[in-house]
């Protein structure tokens, strides 16, 4: 495939330029330089399927990399704690503005590391330790934290957890409407890690409103979906929105926080003094959660958020979702059970259950193909967390190199056969050699030497 037709799914860049060079660490940590040159190898001679994992260009690479790492930047923008910052507020000032011409929001916060930290900020934004907390089960499709009790979310807050309906697969309006009756949560969480459908922000809305429970949207699955208008927006549903930017996103492992209710004061017990929900947002992130923000992972945001700008990456997004529509039709056309028996985003949940497979086994048997995929927990799973009865997979690190609908379709059988021949050596080896000829086809990175 020439760059000229990768274009076609939204970038230019992959399969272009040079190799990044690492002439000093060569020398300096030659162990930790094989590491690289071996990762490098790997997520360019396999099938990423991790629906949370993405492939950035190299110009967020590059900014990852550079000397914006230096710099010690407490505080936000024209409000530092050093000097020295006047670069680096120019930096932070493009990823803010970005991204709230991204999603339409008022204020962003783009100093969270993680989507945890993220979440972190939010909750203790809105609501103090003991209250109660509503969010998606994890064994249903949510996230660590959204409640979970090896979790902060789980250990600061009493938390109700809504699920999906047993047999639709989906999640379940009337029953989270019916807790929140009953326990009238501070807090309702919506948003997935594993959930293959739609989510109606518009009705967890009705649901807060009757209550009078705030709303935190964490979008970090569909972020890329929901700026492209692939997905619905919450920023006008939620008080609060989060998302990681990477995955569909397609930027670096951080996270990020906005809002559109940025001038409405809030007053609540852990907050000294009426703050706006922009301030109060701020406050928690930092100095509430954290000290220097990551410059370097700052500007690497505004340059995604840059690329997220421009129009081929609806082109992308879209790839992305018809990518994972046939890739369901195949695999379910392959004899596979799939959580709600289809998608309507980037990602998919198989239930290997009907056909006695783990989760854990299945994964372990696919990347000794080639194709690396994460176990997962299905609704009313049987299997303990590190076992599982299902699979994940996503499209989006697929779609970035330029893979179409035609390809899905190979792929799907390959996850078949796999699947189905787990202790077969002959067929992991012939599917991974497979896998390579259609890599080859699909240049991503060049790999260091």
């Amino acid at each position: 495939m020439s760059n000229s037709e990768s274009a076609q799914n939204g970038g230019t860049w992959y399969g272009a330029g040079d190799p990044m060079h690492f002439e000093h660490l060569k020398v300096v940590d030659p162990d930790i330089f094989k590491c690289i040159q071996s990762e490098t190898r790997r997520q360019v001679e396999t099938l990423e399927m991790i629906a949370s994992e993405n492939f950035v260009s190299p110009a967020v690479l590059e900014s990852l990399g550079s000397v914006m790492t230096n710099k010690y930047a407490e505080g936000y923008p024209r409000n530092r704690y050093y000097g020295g910052c006047e670069h680096v507020d120019i930096a932070e000032g493009k990823a803010r503005f970005r991204a709230k011409k991204l999603f339409g929001a008022k204020h962003a916060n783009v100093q969270a590391h993680s989507g945890s930290q993220a979440n972190m900020a939010a909750y203790f934004t809105l609501a103090k330790p003991g209250d109660t907390v509503m969010g998606l089960h994890l064994n249903h499709g949510g996230h660590l934290t959204h409640g979970s009790g090896v979790n902060f979310s789980g250990r600061f807050f009493n938390i109700v957890p809504y699920e999906i309906s047993t047999e639709t697969g989906r999640i379940d309006y009337d029953q989270m409407a019916e807790l929140a009756r009953e326990h009238r949560p501070k807090v309702i969480v919506s948003g997935a890690s594993a959930y293959p459908r739609i989510i109606d922000f518009a009705r967890v809305r009705e649901i807060c409103d009757e209550v009078g429970a705030f709303h935190i949207a964490d979008i970090a699955h569909i972020a890329g979906l929901v700026a492209t208008g692939l997905h619905p927006t919450p920023i006008d549903l939620a008080d609060i929105v989060t998302t990681t930017t990477h995955k569909t996103l397609r930027g670096p492992r951080g996270g990020m926080i906005l809002t559109s209710n940025e001038t409405s004061e809030i007053l609540l017990e852990n907050m000294p003094k009426p703050k706006t929900m922009a301030q109060a947002i701020d406050a928690w992130v930092f100095p509430g959660g954290q000290g220097g923000p990551l410059m370097h992972v700052i500007a690497a945001k505004a340059v995604a958020f840059g690329e997220a700008l421009k129009p081929e990456f609806k082109v992308y997004q879209q790839q992305v979702v018809d990518n994972a529509a046939v890739l369901a039709e195949t695999l379910l056309s392959e004899g596979f059970k799939l959580v709600t028996g289809g998608t309507d985003n980037h990602l998919i949940l198989m239930d290997l259950s009907p056909k006695k497979l783990s989760g854990k086994a299945s994964e372990k048997a696919l990347e000794a193909a080639g194709i690396t995929t994460n176990k997962n927990m299905v609704p009313n799973d049987p299997q303990k967390p590190f076992i599982t009865s299902g699979i994940r997979v996503g499209t989006p690190a697929l779609t970035t190199r330029g893979m179409k609908t035609d390809d899905m379709v190979v792929i799907g059988k390959m996850i078949s056969r796999v699947l189905n021949d787990q202790e077969n050596e002959l067929t992991l080896t012939k599917v991974r050699e497979e896998v390579a000829e259609l890599t080859s086809h699909f240049p991503l990175y060049q790999i260091p030497v």
